[in-house]
């Protein structure tokens, strides 16, 4: 975020482009292991280290991925950058330094984005990273974008294209949170806060709003042996099916298996929602898939919930041919490769 291009802000906002800028160094600024320069000049200057780079970057965009009045600017910016160092934790890797671009629609205060910065710093604290730039502009509508540069040892990044038939296939937590989340999160919104109410709804919005990236996790299962890793950030079954066409084969997935987000039944009772539609198709869950040969899954396993207390959880297996199978008792029938797009019709 350097001081250029005041001119791009709007006279609404209380503070000019060079204020906020100001502000948003304070926030975000501190010290941090291999920032040499950080914000403030026309370029960060930062150590790359010993290791191969892994970039990776995300936007969340008002009325697509938020709404103004319904989010809190804090789990935005917290969000903003987990959903980014997510991806890095599906490379086997660690996130070191982030880039964040604002675009601000008028009627934004200046309080806001400090909000939202002061998010974005509890996220880089908490996954060891430090966001040293990035830029602010007027839009139509409020924009969030971070690029996040992270390390991977040399020959050790875990791609999508590594799954062998007769491998395992594991997740990491649990899924559908997110979606029952924002289900909660629209019937608050429409005035309807019972499951608001409740722990258990409580605990879904908390997962949607603020998603953990599993970094320790996904360098876990990277030395345990993973061929192939993803993050499930558009939904079970579209993220598998993707990494089954990168790695050209099939899967077969035992839906009685797959590991549902606490509150999620208690949800499909209240409104008319399927948890394991959910758990399929909702996406933002952040969680890791990851194909692993069998004989790896129980070491794995007990590293996770040892180091990170994290539920690891084998729900099928890696096959010849290609397309994903759902498997429910004696019943077989393909699972549609169906999850969030953002240019299918809402």
């Amino acid at each position: 975020m350097d001081a250029a291009g005041e001119s791009r802000m709007g006279a609404s906002m209380e503070l000019s482009e060079l204020e906020l800028v100001r502000g948003i160094r304070r926030v975000l600024s501190g010290e941090a292991p291999g920032v040499v320069i950080a914000i403030g000049d026309d370029a960060a200057v930062v150590e790359p280290g010993r290791h191969h780079g892994v970039l990776t970057a995300d936007m969340l965009v008002e009325g697509v991925h938020f709404e103004l009045g319904a989010t809190s600017p804090h789990d935005l910016g917290f969000k903003a950058v987990s959903v980014n160092v997510s991806d890095v934790a599906a490379m086997g890797g660690s996130p070191r330094y982030g880039l964040a671009t604002l675009g601000l629609s008028r009627g934004i205060e200046a309080a806001w984005v400090m909000e939202l910065c002061g998010g974005m710093r509890e996220a880089a604290d908490e996954f060891g990273m430090a966001i040293v730039g990035g830029d602010t502009s007027r839009a139509d509508r409020a924009v969030v974008s971070v690029t996040v540069y992270g390390e991977v040892a040399e020959g050790r990044a875990v791609t999508r294209s590594g799954a062998r038939p007769g491998d395992a296939l594991v997740v990491t937590g649990a899924l559908g949170g997110s979606a029952g989340g924002l289900r909660v999160a629209r019937d608050a919104a429409a005035g309807r806060t019972d499951a608001l109410s409740t722990e258990w709804g409580r605990s879904l919005l908390a997962l949607h709003e603020r998603p953990r990236a599993r970094v320790g996790e996904g360098q876990a299962l990277a030395a345990g042996g993973a061929r192939a890793m993803i993050d499930i950030s558009d939904g079970l079954a579209l993220d598998l099916a993707r990494l089954c066409e990168e790695s050209g084969v099939g899967a077969r997935v035992r839906l009685p298996d797959v590991p549902l987000a606490p509150g999620l039944v208690d949800l499909g009772a209240r409104v008319d929602a399927d948890p394991m539609d959910l758990a399929l198709h909702g996406g933002e869950d952040y969680e890791l898939l990851a194909a692993v040969p069998p004989d790896a899954v129980a070491d794995v396993r007990r590293v996770l919930v040892e180091r990170f207390g994290t539920r690891l959880t084998e729900i099928g297996e890696v096959v010849e041919g290609a397309g994903v199978v759902a498997i429910r008792g004696d019943l077989e029938e393909p699972l549609e490769p169906k999850g969030w797009d953002h240019f299918a019709p809402q």
